[in-house]
């Protein structure tokens, strides 16, 4: 290991809040860490820097510009978009993410956020612990519809890792599931899959619409007033991919007039949303603080993984590199 190679991390609370422990990283190189940085901050604490860890403090090519011994970006997430990784290519600074590591755990809050919708947990749960349920009259209290999900058809935008992990739960509860996706047929089937020919078909024929997909310049707001529009007005939205996908003026207005029943969503477009976002307000939108990712399993994989591809890259052969 070059002995001038030192670590900066610029937010490292928000990968762990205390109940982890950062020593494995520190045994590689020095080490200094911020539990937040504003961008305004970056330039001073990664002066000397040439290796910076980064989850959302963004990196772009002026900043790099002013980071003359940066060598190494390591993204602690899967997500890379923070990162100018066409500006590090250029510069040759080597940039890495964490892939596959929350797929379970966002596959499950998926899932929880469709079934608290379908089922009325959080409603029951709250109506039971204010007395409702107690002075009911009879044995069982419904004043909601709720409904099962087996025979219902669940439209999956973008069948990557978590889609695959999403569809395979939706089929075990019986759900036909129908997917927009560059997977061949041949591995569809295999899966039990059916390929949607548009957009607008999986949309207008699904009773849930799950966003699983990366965003990217072309998709930024591919769930907008047109896309709602094909939905049923029975279906329920589900992002708990990335926030921009969704046009959240649109998806506000298609919940509160009736285009659409219900949305579980995970991610939002400026995070952490203002406090007058109508989305927090609405009874059939139902909002998680940017939560799948957070388990305290997946949140060790990210660290161990994190760990490796700094160690890959001090040992001269870099891992999950990032290439434009």
């Amino acid at each position: 290991m070059d002995v001038t190679d030192n670590i900066v991390v610029l937010d490292a609370y928000v990968s762990n809040a205390g109940d982890m422990h950062w020593d494995a990283l520190q045994r590689l190189a020095p080490c200094k860490m911020w539990d937040r940085t504003a961008p305004s901050e970056v330039v001073e604490r990664a002066a000397q820097a040439t290796i910076v860890l980064t989850n959302k403090v963004c990196i772009d090519e002026p900043l790099m510009a002013q980071l003359p011994h940066l060598r190494y970006i390591g993204v602690m997430a899967t997500g890379y978009n923070i990162v100018d990784v066409a500006a590090a290519c250029r510069r040759g600074i080597v940039v890495t993410n964490v892939p596959a590591y929350s797929t379970a755990s966002v596959a499950q809050l998926t899932i929880a956020h469709l079934l608290n919708i379908s089922c009325q947990v959080h409603h029951y749960a709250l109506e039971s612990r204010q007395g409702v349920w107690s002075r009911n009259p009879d044995f069982s209290y419904v004043n909601t519809a709720v409904f099962e999900m087996a025979g219902k058809t669940l439209g999956i935008v973008g069948l990557g890792q978590i889609g695959s992990a999403v569809a395979r739960i939706a089929l075990a509860m019986g759900m036909r599931v129908q997917a927009l996706t560059s997977k061949s047929p041949q591995t569809l089937a295999a899966m039990g899959v059916t390929a949607a020919p548009s957009l607008q078909h999986l949309l207008a024929t699904s009773d849930v619409v799950s966003l699983h997909c990366p965003l990217t310049a072309a998709n930024r707001h591919v769930i907008d007033a047109a896309a709602l529009a094909c939905m049923k007005p029975t279906a329920i939205l589900l992002n708990t991919s990335r926030g921009p996908l969704v046009d959240e003026a649109a998806l506000a207005h298609a919940l509160r007039t009736g285009g659409i029943m219900a949305a579980g969503i995970d991610v939002m477009e400026q995070e952490p949303p203002r406090l007058d976002n109508e989305l927090l307000q609405l009874s059939n939108c139902y909002v998680t603080p940017h939560i799948g990712w957070a388990t305290t399993e997946a949140r060790q994989r990210m660290m161990d993984i994190i760990v490796a591809n700094v160690a890959a890259f001090l040992s001269g052969h870099p891992i999950n590199v990032l290439i434009n």
